[in-house]
């Protein structure tokens, strides 16, 4: 016999981490997320190029990101568990029946970084996405040069599957793009 369902129990837990919470997107948090998606280090990890965005273009972006209209396209902000501080933005997109395969993004603020907040929201994140939406594959796309990104996801479980090569552009130089992903199966199996 299966345990009863305590909804209380399990809707507190699904947007929240160890060091995070997933919230929604709030008009104040628009300036600060445009600020650094702005900051060319950021971008260098987001975008295919490093080109200047006029701001309320920026801003559109992550309320489309975020209007959580469908499952198949959830977007939240990503702030400190205990101080509600805003910490980064986090997207899950392109999830249809019958596939059942999301993409997922994260932005993490320069001051954010290095702290644990990356890592707890990618696993809260993948958590979601298999638990609440019912997804059976997760895929992201990093840049090869960014290791730390990289470290973290394979720290959570997900499987370099595949390069797409020199896809970026950045000071002089053409960079691969990995691809990522993890099953359903797999997170499930796995230790948290």
């Amino acid at each position: 016999m299966s345990e009863p369902f305590d909804a209380q129990s399990v809707g507190s837990r699904l947007l929240q981490g160890h060091r995070v919470r997933f919230r929604e997107l709030r008009d104040e948090d628009l300036p600060v997320l445009v600020r650094w998606w702005q900051n060319p280090d950021t971008v260098l990890f987001q975008n295919l190029t490093v080109a200047p965005r006029p701001e309320e273009t920026i801003a559109e972006m992550f309320r489309s990101w975020s209007t959580n209209a469908s499952s198949g396209n959830v977007g939240f902000s990503v702030v400190d568990r205990h101080t509600d501080e805003l910490l980064g933005h986090v997207v899950l997109y392109g999830a249809a029946l019958p596939v059942r395969a999301g993409t997922f993004a994260v932005m993490i603020g320069a001051d954010h970084v290095n702290r644990g907040y990356g890592t707890d929201a990618v696993r809260l994140m993948t958590d979601f996405g298999f638990r609440e939406l019912g997804l059976n594959r997760i895929e992201l796309r990093v840049f090869a040069y960014n290791e730390r990104a990289r470290a973290v996801y394979r720290k959570i479980g997900y499987r370099e599957e595949g390069v797409r090569r020199e896809v970026a552009f950045h000071a002089g130089v053409f960079h691969d793009e990995v691809v990522m992903s993890l099953l359903a199966r797999e997170w499930f199996t796995a230790e948290h």
